[in-house]
């Protein structure tokens, strides 16, 4: 008895830790208002569009399914990023269980996202990366499954993941050439080549993303027009950018756990290759070629804080099943010890670096980073709530009007639908939303709400409104000024919610990492001065 307590012991400990930081995330998404993106996804949840412009339809459906169950709270909009938090642990541990029977790997793999910040806090910040992640794990526990029983059933169940992950973000496509590899690279490529279940999983995944391509094709194929251009989008070489992305992925994946992943993939890379061992190349492919494909775009293009969110869980599979694999393979006792004590420290630390980092934002009074803390950043809009209202009551307007969609979005949120909100411009980002509300819009004034300078746009030279100003006010964080808002009142002018496609009314603009931007100016050292550690608890998604 004594001998089946104590292996069952660090199985408690883990799960233990594992509600212990639960907990913390539900406090952490129930205490910090929502973020600009994540007002933004929930107007999405509102509406019945097949897709949108800049992501599929994924998250959308996660925040419905949340604030099915909580309402419109900011509980509610993040409850199913902590779903998906908890539903990835699963399947990594039955990854590792699997391929390892090895009780510390298991672990290993399921405390190593509690220990990065990514995942540890930030998947109770509702993105399409979230919504993606636990699919794209479950493709992986697919392949697993299918390289262990030979079954070429679970190709489908992988076809099916793979299009739910693809109905989350686009990004999901950057694990096509690690599935190349699983099929072409190992002995049985000729079994799977001539077997029909491959390309039977290509339809069941093409069939699961339908709905992202009917809505394209019905809106000329605007949202791959969209990423399109944010994905070749180049700026000539920075060593800036390049350091931007390196530092992030030290910040948010672990400063000890970055080093510890890479080792690990790397050496299962080395095994998979050498040996044709299916699993291996799956897993180490999946990270390393993303990995390295935006290591190449940070060269010309400040790569966002979310854009790698999705493919760290394989790499952490990875890492624990290569710990587990080493002592196998019969390596020195001193490098056994070495690779067991570095994969435990990535996890103390990153826990204990997660800890603090909510620590600062939940319960700290202090603004410790200025303009560029990435949540102070996007704090504040409650203020100018506050001001658009006194504007309307003074001046027996009916409607807000912005003229930029995180305004519009934090508008909306925090109005919860007592004003109609319609932002002006940028219309095909709202094709097939429903109707804001133009009874009260029609014939009435309005209140514009918009940061400084946009209120000095050439875009207002598109726009017969008359505009009368009504003063600013100042969003604020503990303390700090963070943006300045114009406010001004309309008159004698109707805005179009379908404007032509070639009117400045209607186009959208790229916005590749703004946010990851204020982020990597913390993480890395300026030029006069040393850098600090990353507490990232937002981005654009």
């Amino acid at each position: 008895m004594p001998l089946r307590d104590a292996a069952r012991r660090p199985f408690v400990m883990a799960a233990a830790i594992i509600a212990a930081m639960t907990v913390l995330r539900i406090v952490y998404a129930s205490a910090i208002e929502l973020r600009t993106d994540e007002a933004y996804y929930w107007t999405w949840s509102k509406e019945a569009a097949l897709s949108f412009l800049d992501h599929p339809p994924g998250v959308a459906w996660l925040i419905r399914f949340g604030t099915a169950i909580f309402g419109d709270t900011a509980l509610g909009v993040r409850f199913g990023g902590i779903v998906a938090m908890l539903v990835t642990q699963l399947l990594l541990a039955d990854i590792v269980r699997r391929l390892t029977h090895d009780a510390r790997a298991i672990m290993i793999a399921v405390l190593m996202p509690e220990a990065a910040l990514y995942y540890g806090l930030l998947m109770a910040k509702v993105a399409p990366d979230v919504a993606m992640i636990p699919f794209a794990v479950a493709m992986m526990w697919s392949f697993v499954r299918l390289a262990q029983s030979g079954d070429g059933r679970w190709w489908l169940a992988a076809g099916l993941f793979a299009g739910l992950s693809m109905l989350s973000k686009f990004t999901a496509i950057m694990f096509a050439p690690a599935v190349a590899a699983f099929v072409l690279v190992p002995d049985w490529r000729w079994r799977w080549l001539r077997s029909p279940y491959p390309y039977l999983a290509v339809l069941v995944a093409i069939l699961v993303f339908s709905p992202v391509l009917i809505w394209n094709a019905q809106h000329d194929w605007a949202s791959f027009r969209f990423q399109g251009v944010r994905a070749t989008a180049s700026y000539g070489i920075s060593l800036r950018t390049i350091g931007d992305y390196i530092g992030l992925q030290f910040g948010l994946v672990g400063f000890v756990m970055l080093p510890v992943v890479l080792t690990g993939l790397v050496l299962t890379a080395w095994r998979g290759y050498h040996t044709r061992e299916p699993v291996a190349i799956l897993l180490s492919t999946a990270v390393l070629v993303p990995f390295l494909y935006f290591l190449v775009k940070s060269m010309t293009l400040r790569v966002g804080d979310t854009w790698p969110m999705f493919m760290w869980p394989v790499g952490f599979a990875a890492a624990a099943v290569n710990l587990a694999t080493m002592t196998k393979e019969g390596w020195s006792a001193r490098m056994l010890r070495s690779s067991a004590f570095w994969a435990r420290t990535s996890i103390t630390t990153g826990i204990a670096f997660v800890v603090i980092v909510f620590l600062y934002y939940v319960a700290a009074p202090w603004n410790l980073l200025g303009k560029i803390d990435p949540i102070g950043a996007e704090a504040g809009y409650e203020q100018v709530a506050a001001r658009a209202q006194a504007a309307l009551d003074e001046t027996g307007a009916t409607w807000i009007a912005t003229t930029d969609y995180r305004t519009y979005a934090m508008m909306r949120w925090l109005f919860r639908g007592r004003v109609a909100v319609v932002e002006i411009n940028e219309r095909g980002r709202f094709q097939d939303f429903r109707d804001p509300g133009m009874d009260r819009i029609q014939g009435n004034a309005g209140i514009y709400v918009g940061r400084e300078p946009d209120n000095r746009s050439s875009l207002w030279e598109s726009i017969p409104a008359k505009r009368e100003p009504l003063g600013q006010v100042e969003r604020r964080w503990r303390g700090r000024v963070m943006d300045t808002y114009v406010l001004e009142k309309l008159t004698g002018w109707t805005p179009e919610l379908s404007p032509p496609k070639d009117s400045p009314l209607f186009q959208w603009r790229v916005l590749a990492g703004e946010f990851s931007a204020r982020l990597a100016r913390f993480l890395l050292p300026s030029p006069g001065g040393g850098g600090s550690i990353a507490r990232s608890a937002s981005g654009v998604g």
